[in-house]
């Protein structure tokens, strides 16, 4: 079978399938459980075991369909949260916007109970449930699933099933990676989506996607909050207060500085208040946040015709403090 998506394009399927086998391979080490659910592999990324910090910089980049490189380094400039999670892609758009992103809701619910998640991961280009395919021009084809579930339970077998038929490949083909909001592992690879979250607002604003030639993200790493919300809250907070981007985009100027001016998550009306209290706001309805918020706190915009840049946001290391103390100080 053909592992080649569309002429001049990589395939994900293709990409991520060495980086998935990889991950499995080296499950003691990384302090991973592996597991079948109806044929298909279950990586425990943070459930019944333990993971750690490099198993999240592997799912990040497993995440990005192998088009992206996510590393763990020193922020000098931090005195009290020294470390930070940075992320490059060769295709950002591809890789942030058709793979990472997590865009499949997927769900189940019966006698037993209900499951919940949003998918991200390369198996999303196989299955195409989502409009922003078309918009992408790209299609996926291969023998090989893989998805990220941020999710603190085991999907049931009938979903199983189910997303493996909708990738169109075998369940023993499909690999899902679970990895829990508090763990790790979870923590590391959801800061690694300040460059996603930066494209999808791009994306949002309208700014044509086929100008974005390259980009760079970091944020700080957060301590895992203790529960889902404060978890959810200090993954986020890192992002919305301490991360940067800086995109390289063909184009006018002037566009380019539009944008750097629009994207940064200071111009949302809900900026000001760690992630968790506007979340209890709006009574943990996600949908109520203002969609502007989810972008990182500062934005460096290069224009590659002229060779300027423009900035635009500010980091607010006050309210990372805020976050990611808690009542501990």
């Amino acid at each position: 079978m053909t592992q080649r998506a569309m002429i001049g394009r990589p395939s994900l399927s293709a990409l991520s399938a060495p980086l998935a086998a990889a991950l499995i391979a080296d499950a003691v080490q990384l302090r991973l459980g592996i597991d079948r659910v109806a044929g298909a592999t279950i990586v425990d990324g943070g459930i019944a075991h333990p993971g750690g910090l490099e198993a999240g910089r592997r799912i990040a980049e497993l995440c990005m369909g192998g088009l992206g490189r996510v590393t763990l380094q020193a922020d000098t400039r931090s005195d009290r949260w020294p470390f930070q999670v940075a992320v490059h892609s060769t295709d950002p758009v591809l890789a942030c916007l058709g793979s990472q992103y997590a865009g499949w809701s997927l769900s189940h619910k019966d006698d037993g109970g209900s499951f919940f998640a949003l998918g991200s991961g390369p198996g999303r280009a196989l299955a195409r449930k989502e409009p922003l395919f078309d918009e992408l021009g790209y299609a996926d084809s291969g023998d090989h699933a893989v998805l990220v579930l941020e999710s603190g339970t085991v999907p049931p077998t009938p979903l199983v099933e189910r997303i493996a038929a909708d990738c169109r490949v075998a369940a023993e083909r499909l690999t899902l990676v679970l990895t829990p909001t508090a763990s790790l592992a979870g923590t590391v690879q959801i800061v690694a989506r300040v460059l996603e979250v930066a494209l999808h607002k791009v994306h949002a604003l309208g700014f044509p996607l086929d100008h974005v030639a390259d980009g760079i993200g970091v944020a700080p790493l957060p301590p895992p909050g203790k529960g889902f919300v404060e978890a959810m809250g200090r993954t986020n907070d890192a992002i919305l207060f301490g991360g940067t981007v800086q995109l390289f985009v063909t184009g006018p100027d002037d566009a380019a500085a539009d944008l750097a001016r629009r994207l940064p998550s200071t111009v949302s009306r809900d900026y000001g208040r760690p992630f968790a209290e506007v979340f209890a706001a709006v009574n943990k309805d996600f949908y109520a946040i203002d969609p502007l918020l989810f972008a990182p706190a500062r934005t460096v915009v290069t224009a590659l015709d002229s060779g300027r840049s423009f900035h635009g946001g500010h980091l607010a290391s006050e309210m990372l403090d805020r976050s990611f103390a808690g009542t501990g100080g």
